[in-house]
């Protein structure tokens, strides 16, 4: 089976079975979406779908988070990983949003990108999920994924590498789409420590590059 190939079988399966999908987190505007995306490195959804509920509604937007001081916002988020860092983060990111944007967050990579806390990563989930951008978010499932189902070179070593060669190789249209279907099927399959192989669509085709297939 050629790359081209392997594409097409893994992504029209995708298009067939969750021909709607989107985002795991729970949030009602951009800003939120925002905070729960920067919340979620290195946790789960789960957890932050847990914790955001209480903190949206103290905190609905960008301006009420902007006022007020990290070590409240720290009790909202204490649960989740580096709960420190990233309450100084959201804190300094909902300033410079108020401050600089107009209380609005950006809609662009380099903007988004200035903000605390946010990596590239971040920034593509924003552009895909809340600007409807033909943009690759690449997390740890997507990375895992990638390699494994030989969708990428080995030699792609980094998030951009395999960013740069999953966008090279899915059509435009549906690369938002692409991240979450990769990511779900990292969370739920193919997943870190026991891949569920025997349940796996893509089992027959699958080369299995174990090796190295982790971030």
């Amino acid at each position: 089976m050629t790359k081209k190939e392997r594409y097409k079988y893994i992504l029209e399966y995708f298009h067939t079975q969750l021909p709607e999908v989107t985002t795991e987190l729970e949030f009602g505007n951009v800003f939120q979406l925002l905070v729960a995306v920067v919340l979620s490195a290195q946790c789960t959804d789960k957890r932050i779908n847990q914790v955001t509920p209480e903190l949206f509604r103290r905190f609905p937007d960008a301006k009420a988070m902007a006022e007020v001081e990290e070590d409240e916002l720290y009790e909202y988020i204490k649960s989740v990983s580096y709960p420190h860092s990233k309450a100084r983060h959201l804190m300094r990111m909902a300033q410079m949003i108020v401050k600089d944007f107009k209380g609005e967050v950006p809609d662009n990579l380099d903007d988004l990108m200035l903000l605390p806390g946010v990596g590239r990563k971040t920034a593509n989930v924003i552009q895909a999920v809340a600007f409807g951008k033909q943009t690759m978010a690449v997390d740890t499932h997507v990375y895992r994924v990638s390699h494994r189902l030989g969708l990428v070179a080995k030699t792609a070593n980094t998030p951009y590498k395999v960013e740069q060669e999953l966008v090279k190789n899915i059509p435009p249209e549906i690369i938002p789409k692409a991240h979450h279907w990769l990511l779900l099927h990292g969370r739920y399959v193919c997943t870190s420590q026991r891949p569920k192989c025997k349940e796996c669509e893509f089992d027959k085709i699958c080369p299995k590059l174990l090796e190295g297939s982790k971030l």
